[in-house]
């Protein structure tokens, strides 16, 4: 990962097809993916008590309304590019903080979060763009780390709605550690389609 060099280009391409036509389909599509979230989050706060919690990629706030029922919602943050998605979880949870934000360029001070996680984001983040959103994820927890994502022990690119480099499956353990060697792998697990998810890897880091 570290020889890799940014793609101005190709990072602002597919964040303007998540800003799209195509991205608020993705918003109509998934109205419902929440429904079944709640004792994933109860157990991760309890098991890891943040107080101030950051999603990167939030969408309609399929985690950030279960997350803002457990700890005080002013203190609950959600970033995302798709402007129909905002409009949604303004309605559905008024109380958090939302903004129209890139993920490789966070705006909020280093350590000011302490958890900071995606859910299905990675994925869609080209080659060449990955390390710096996993960077901007880093510097803006001050102890936790999440990652909920597609798992492949090598990278592979999947078909995705007709487009061409939007999804991957990846090590996201593997290049997390390479990449941040103060991260401490704390908590793993599986979340599977009978479970009502969609066949998903979590890793849980401390920043130390």
């Amino acid at each position: 990962m570290s020889n890799i060099q940014e793609n101005p280009a190709e990072t602002l391409r597919l964040e303007n097809l998540w800003d799209s036509d195509f991205g608020d389909d993705y918003v109509e599509r998934n109205q419902s993916v929440g429904e079944h979230r709640r004792p994933f989050w109860e157990i991760i706060l309890s098991e890891f008590p943040s107080q101030s919690v950051l999603e990167i990629g939030c969408n309609i706030g399929a985690n950030l309304q279960w997350i803002a029922s457990l700890i005080p919602p002013q203190n609950v943050y959600g970033i995302d590019v798709n402007r129909r998605a905002l409009l949604q979880i303004r309605n559905r949870v008024p109380d958090i903080n939302s903004l129209w934000c890139p993920a490789r360029e966070l705006p909020f001070r280093d350590r000011w979060f302490d958890l900071t996680f995606t859910m299905g984001v990675l994925i869609h983040q080209p080659e060449s763009t990955l390390p710096l959103v996993m960077s901007e994820i880093v510097r803006c927890s001050n102890k936790y780390v999440l990652c909920v994502e597609y798992y492949s022990e090598e990278t592979a690119e999947m078909p995705y709605r007709g487009q061409t480099g939007a999804l991957f499956k990846r090590n996201y353990l593997h290049i997390y550690q390479e990449l941040f060697p103060e991260l401490e792998l704390i908590k793993q697990g599986f979340l599977s389609r009978d479970e009502g998810w969609d066949d998903v890897t979590y890793w849980m880091f401390e920043k130390k």
